[in-house]
C-alpha cells in the first residue's frame, strides 16, 4: 500500500475525511488497519516517506495524514476529529494537547527546525538580510503568529528590533511557500526543511537571527486512539533510525 495524503482545512472537513476512512485506527478491509496522524504542515513530504516504510514494515497497515497548520490541528482535535498520533511543530502546541488530556503518555520530542527567507527564483529583490524585508515595496508573507511558525517569526522580530509589515499571515508554513512561488509575494519566512523541498521554485536567503529561534518537534499517541498499540508503533518508528535519518535528510535538526 502508499500512503494516502488527507491536507486538513477545518476541523468539519478533517472530521468528515476521517470519517470517510473509517475513523482512527480501524479495520478498512480483513486483515488490514489504518493508522490516522495529524502532523504539522512543515511535515508532509519528510512524513509521507516515513508513512510508506512504516507500511512496509507493517504489512496490512495503511497510515493516512491530515497535515495543516498546527493550532488548526489542535483546533479539529478538541472538536473531536478522530485521531490516532499527534505530530506539532513546537512544544507549546502540544502543551495544549496534553493539557485537554488528549495524548496518551508523554509526547517525544524527534526533530527541530529553524526558519529562513524564500524569495522568488533568482531573488529580483535582492533580499539579502532579515532587515530587507521591511524595504519599501518589497512584499512580504508570514505565518499567523498562532501557527508555530508564526510563533517563531515574531521571536526572531523581537530578538532583532526589526518589525514586519506583511501582506497576509497565513494559516501553515506552506501556504506561505505557495504564495512566495506562485508570485503572490517577493519573499516569505517559511522553515529550512520547506525551502530545501521547494528546490529550485524558490531562492532561499538564510539569516544569522534565526538561530535564536528554534522550533522543537514533538509527537504524541493520542488517548482516543482506536489502536493504540498501532499508535506507539508508528511514534516509535518516528522517533528511532529510520525516521531520524529521513529526517535529518530532509534538513531537520536533532532534537
Amino acid at each position: 500500500m502508499r500512503t494516502r495524503i488527507v491536507v486538513a482545512a477545518s476541523a468539519v472537513v478533517a472530521a468528515a475525511l476521517a470519517l470517510t476512512a473509517c475513523g482512527g485506527s480501524s479495520s478498512t478491509d480483513e486483515g488490514s488497519e489504518t493508522v490516522t496522524v495529524f502532523a504539522a504542515a512543515s511535515l508532509q513530504s519528510t512524513f509521507t516517506e516515513i508513512g510508506d516504510l512504516f507500511e512496509d514494515a507493517n504489512p496490512g497497515v495503511t497510515v493516512e495524514f491530515s497535515f495543516a497548520g498546527s493550532s488548526s490541528l489542535v483546533t479539529q482535535l478538541e472538536e473531536g476529529a478522530p485521531a490516532d498520533v499527534f505530530a506539532s511543530a513546537d512544544t507549546k502546541t502540544m502543551g495544549n494537547v496534553v493539557d485537554v488530556g488528549l495524548v496518551a503518555g508523554e509526547p517525544v520530542d524527534f526533530a527541530t527546525n529553524v526558519l529562513t527567507i524564500v524569495t522568488e527564483p533568482g531573488n529580483p529583490e535582492n533580499i539579502t538580510s532579515f532587515a530587507d524585508l521591511t524595504r519599501e515595496g518589497v512584499s512580504v508573507v508570514v505565518c499567523a503568529p498562532q501557527v508555530p511558525c508564526g510563533a517563531a517569526t515574531e521571536h526572531v522580530e523581537e530578538a532583532s528590533g526589526v518589525t514586519l509589515t506583511p501582506v497576509s499571515e497565513e494559516s501553515s508554513v506552506t501556504d506561505v511557500l505557495g504564495k512566495v512561488t506562485s508570485g503572490q509575494a517577493d519573499a516569505g519566512l517559511v522553515y529550512v526543511t520547506d525551502a530545501t523541498d521547494a528546490g529550485e521554485s524558490v531562492t532561499e536567503v538564510p539569516f544569522p537571527e534565526s538561530a535564536g529561534a528554534v522550533n522543537t518537534y514533538p509527537i504524541a499517541d493520542l488517548a482516543n486512539a482506536d489502536n493504540a498499540e498501532l499508535a506507539a508503533e508508528f511514534v516509535d518508528f518516528v522517533t528511532g533510525e529510520q525516521g531520524r535519518a529521513l529526517l535529518a535528510e530532509a534538513g531537520f535538526g536533532a532534537p
